[in-house]
């Protein structure tokens, strides 16, 4: 997902003289293309990332379009305030590239994981959230947000996940995906989650158990009537997701049926409300959730059960 973000603005910066990107000292074997490429239009912030959010808002009110990387922990919840105050309450064109999403930093520990991004930035008014499943949807989706003029955060996995396309799909920002269809419930999943709940639907389809699969790739905005119309009459909706379950899809999710006429069974797969007690890495952190394959499987079999 990474060398498909930077491949891909580096083909708008051709073509574009106000495109900015901006980072907090990181992104090296990565970023020396554009850096060479733009030099006067890459600058390296340095570990200084409320600073770095400041320049890009500056940079923004003077006309420019503006991308900033860091990793999520430092670019979100280290730069809330500069977020909320200089670009979503001044609307600016900033888009915030967060790198990490979930469990991807997982040896490092709680304070490199990316669990509570969505949730505090989804409270903000103005901006959009955007989580790509794989590097098609990366593509697609940043050129998508190239060309609205709104503060948006974009959510990518560390490292390079299974590529789900085959052929470029349609995506519109704010609405959802229809991957598989199904009856007997509906899985509702975003990022790379989406690639092992597409697993764990083919390990149910084996339990004779055929479950609908929905990936949000935007989270904020969300077309709720259309996913309103695609959950139907299906009685038994799950949210699946590599996120705190405060907050997140899940939050979302039980938002919009909460508020309309649906009535069934909702259930939620996420990291509980907990830091968690043992540190490894990323496949092992999953696996300890049940946010794999199998683990998502057994799930929703025991709840449709």
């Amino acid at each position: 997902m990474r060398n498909t973000f930077i491949k891909t603005l580096t083909e708008l910066a051709e073509n574009d003289e106000n495109l900015y990107l901006l980072t907090g000292d990181l992104g090296f074997s990565v970023f020396e293309n554009f850096a060479s490429k733009f030099p006067k239009r890459f600058i390296n912030c340095g570990v200084a990332e409320q600073n770095m959010i400041g320049v890009a808002a500056g940079l923004a009110l003077s006309g420019k379009k503006v991308y900033v990387y860091s990793i999520i922990p430092f670019i979100t919840m280290r730069c809330f305030e500069q977020i909320r105050n200089d670009i979503c309450y001044q609307d600016l064109d900033v888009k915030i590239i967060g790198i990490g999403g979930g469990f991807s930093y997982g040896v490092l520990g709680a304070t490199h994981y990316a669990l509570e991004d969505i949730a505090i930035l989804r409270s903000l008014p103005n901006i959009t959230i955007i989580c790509p499943a794989d590097s098609v949807e990366t593509e697609l989706l940043i050129l998508k947000s190239y060309q609205t003029k709104k503060p948006t955060y974009i959510r990518l996995a560390r490292k390079t996940e299974k590529t789900l396309y085959k052929t470029k799909p349609e995506l519109e920002i704010g609405r959802p995906s229809v991957l598989k269809q199904g009856e007997d419930g509906v899985i509702i999943t975003t990022g790379v989650q989406t690639g092992f709940c597409m697993e764990a639907v083919e390990e149910l389809k084996r339990a004779e158990c055929n479950l609908k699969l929905l990936n949000l790739h935007t989270l904020k905005p969300v077309d709720k009537k259309f996913l309103l119309r695609e959950i139907g009459k299906i009685k038994k909706v799950f949210a699946i997701e590599e996120h705190n379950i405060i907050g997140g899809l899940g939050s979302i999710i039980a938002e919009i049926l909460a508020e309309s006429d649906w009535q069934g069974d909702f259930k939620r797969l996420a990291v509980p409300d907990e830091y968690p007690s043992k540190i490894g890495s990323q496949e092992y952190l999953r696996k300890r959730y049940q946010l794999e394959p199998k683990g998502i499987a057994e799930f929703i079999l025991k709840q449709i059960r």
